[in-house]
């Protein structure tokens, strides 16, 4: 690559790493940045802007969240909330890259994306945001260094440079895809409660081999009645989906403690009385995907 380059990083395991490398091998040239986009979780952007600090990536924090929303409004269609997010975020980066002066967009893909987004001739899975959900008509010339690894390759490389193997995966959509149905501000506020609700519970109440390889919550579109205190409730369910894998292309479902999906699930109903409903999600890899969209 010669010249300067924009590179997506979500703060997820794949674009981290890469931004580290890139920081190592060409500082001046690539401008690593994280894009807020009202889908991640709390406080992802202060962890990005501290990984950035530790490993002296040159990266920006641009705050987007409004352009998202807007652009999501009324979408149900999972495909089309990838496909809009996908573009959404190529707007954003255009943009950054006119600023910069850059001409090239580097991304974390790894195998298991351009697989599931139809990629040598396969079927269509889901569209990831980073390969199907891209605009043929960019103005940025995309760069893939990791497309060819496995998450445990990413995994294993993480290692060497001294970031965190265990790093939750993180969609490049966010949230946006454990939403199921129409994105609104209210429903993200809720599930990015409950996301941090499961992700602290687990990782205090497990370690090593007991912990899952990914463990997040979705929001059902659906309501189911209920009660809170003495009084009939209408609520939205959620589901805990906690899986163990080695390279993202198969799963199987964890089969947590019993006591620690009851915590969860106590501490989520008594903390969002919108909620009054919690569910495990006991489905491998295949049939199912491991995001739910």
């Amino acid at each position: 690559m010669k010249g300067k380059g924009i590179l997506a990083c979500s703060g997820g395991t794949d674009s981290t790493l890469l931004a580290v490398i890139c920081s190592k091998a060409a500082y001046d040239q690539v401008l690593s940045v994280f894009v807020d986009t009202g889908l991640v979780r709390n406080g992802e952007p202060e962890r990005v802007r501290a990984i950035f600090e530790k490993f002296n990536i040159n990266g920006k924090i641009i705050d987007a969240k409004a352009k998202f929303l807007h652009n999501l409004k009324g979408i149900t269609n999972p495909e089309e909330k990838r496909k809009i997010i996908g573009r959404t975020f190529i707007e954003v980066f255009e943009e950054e890259a006119k600023r910069y002066g850059a001409e090239y967009l580097l991304q974390g893909t790894i195998a298991p994306d351009w697989i599931e987004s139809g990629g040598s001739r396969r079927e269509t899975i889901k569209t990831h945001h980073n390969v199907g959900g891209l605009p043929s008509n960019m103005n940025l010339k995309l760069v893939e260094p990791l497309r060819d690894l496995y998450k445990d390759d990413v995994r294993e490389l993480s290692r060497e440079l001294g970031l965190r193997d265990d790093l939750q995966p993180f969609p490049g959509p966010g949230l946006g895809v454990r939403i199921i149905g129409e994105i609104t501000e209210e429903k993200l506020s809720l599930l990015k409660g409950v996301t941090q609700i499961v992700e602290d519970t687990i990782e205090k109440r497990t370690s090593g081999n007991k912990r899952p390889w990914q463990y997040f919550a979705v929001l059902l579109p659906v309501k189911t009645t209920g009660v809170h205190g003495d009084k009939r409730s209408y609520g939205y369910s959620v589901v805990i989906r906690c899986v163990d894998s080695l390279d993202a292309m198969t799963a199987t479902f964890s089969q947590l403690d019993w006591n620690i999906l009851e915590e969860m699930s106590i501490e989520i109903t008594n903390g969002f009385p919108e909620i009054n409903r919690v569910s495990y999600d006991i489905t491998h890899k295949p049939p199912g995907t491991i995001e739910w969209e």
